[in-house]
């Protein structure tokens, strides 16, 4: 059919804006126009806190799914206080210590003074000479657990030549006096393989606080581990307080095991206890747990980061109206940047 010009050039034009509006939806269908600028979020976050959630929630990992982290960053320590007569002092306030490390002053982030939860290590010596010692260190042992917190968890190791651990982790005293009471009182004395065993067996424990409590009569003459291997255990961050009681004898040899006794104890804020007879020991257990159960627990943020490494002095101090000087018992120090142990976060 002949149509006008005027005509065809209407249909000529329809045909074109079909073509261009089918070509145009073409092409956004295949993503090769710009889209269009996505609405802004109803509840933006301040440019410094981008990618973070909202305050007083936990942050939140690429899967979406709520995730708890533990601050790292902050040092935390158990600390005794005592007055010049040796007795201890239980009313102080945050305002009251000061925490140096490598004697540069830090800001305490946290702080608190109730009975909590200890993981404990009892490590006792089962070497041939503590044959007629072990039902009263036994007992005493026994005394410490029910006297301390209900929910603590507490291991058994004995040792000789060889260390055996006799019960794993438990609040049952039940399980412990059974553990105690595997007597097989023969062969030499590896207390420092002991130590080091028993550290390494607290690392499994998610509690915060730890313990070794140790009992022996005589030196070391069977480890494979050295009294220096021991302390550089015992000095890792979140290490044990070590109490130990040594029934030992005048000798030389006796006189060394002493002397290294002191030295774990002090180095990590627990005490050595030395009685002269062996009806002292009930009475040093429940003075241990006393102790443990009386603790201050300060935390603090190091000024100089963990990742630097390396070891790290603390010294704490406490001072407070109506005392006169104070004493504080606390770990001498510890090595930054450790590897995570078994078990811990």
């Amino acid at each position: 059919m002949h149509l006008p010009n005027s005509r065809v050039w209407v249909v000529l034009t329809g045909v074109f804006f079909f073509i261009s509006v089918a070509l145009g939806a073409a092409q956004t269908s295949a993503g090769q126009q710009q889209p269009a600028e996505p609405p802004p979020p109803i509840h933006p976050q301040p440019e410094a806190q981008q990618g973070q959630p909202p305050q007083g929630q936990p942050p939140i990992d690429n899967s979406g799914v709520f995730v708890f982290k533990k601050e790292v960053e902050e040092v935390v320590i158990h600390a005794t206080v005592v007055d010049k007569k040796d007795h201890m002092v239980l009313n102080l306030g945050r305002d009251a210590f000061s925490v140096f490390e490598n004697d540069k002053p830090q800001t305490i982030t946290s702080f608190r003074h109730e009975d909590i939860p200890v993981a404990m290590g009892i490590v006792i010596d089962n070497s041939g000479s503590m044959r007629e010692k072990r039902d009263k260190v036994n007992k005493a042992a026994l005394d410490l657990v029910v006297a301390s917190n209900p929910q603590d968890q507490v291991f058994v190791v004995n040792f000789n030549d060889e260390y055996y651990l006799d019960q794993d982790f438990t609040g049952d005293v039940r399980k412990l006096k059974k553990a105690l009471e595997k007597v097989d009182a023969r062969g030499g004395t590896a207390l420092y393989d002991a130590v080091v065993a028993s550290a390494d067996q607290l690392k499994k424990s998610k509690l915060q606080r730890k313990v070794l409590f140790v009992v022996t009569d005589g030196e070391d003459n069977a480890s494979q581990e050295t009294l220096e291997t021991a302390v550089r255990r015992l000095d890792e961050e979140n290490g044990p307080t070590v109490y130990a009681i040594g029934l030992l004898g005048g000798e030389e040899g006796q006189r060394r095991a002493k002397r290294a006794l002191e030295t774990l104890a002090m180095r990590t804020g627990g005490v050595a206890f030395l009685p002269k007879t062996l009806d002292e020991v009930d009475d040093i257990s429940r003075t241990v747990a006393h102790d443990i159960r009386t603790q201050y627990t300060i935390g603090y943020k190091p000024t100089t980061p963990k990742s630097v490494g390396g070891y790290r002095t603390i010294k704490v101090e406490a001072h407070a109206k109506g005392y006169g000087k104070l004493t504080v018992r606390t770990k001498n120090g510890y090595y930054a940047n450790q590897p995570p142990a078994a078990g811990e976060d």
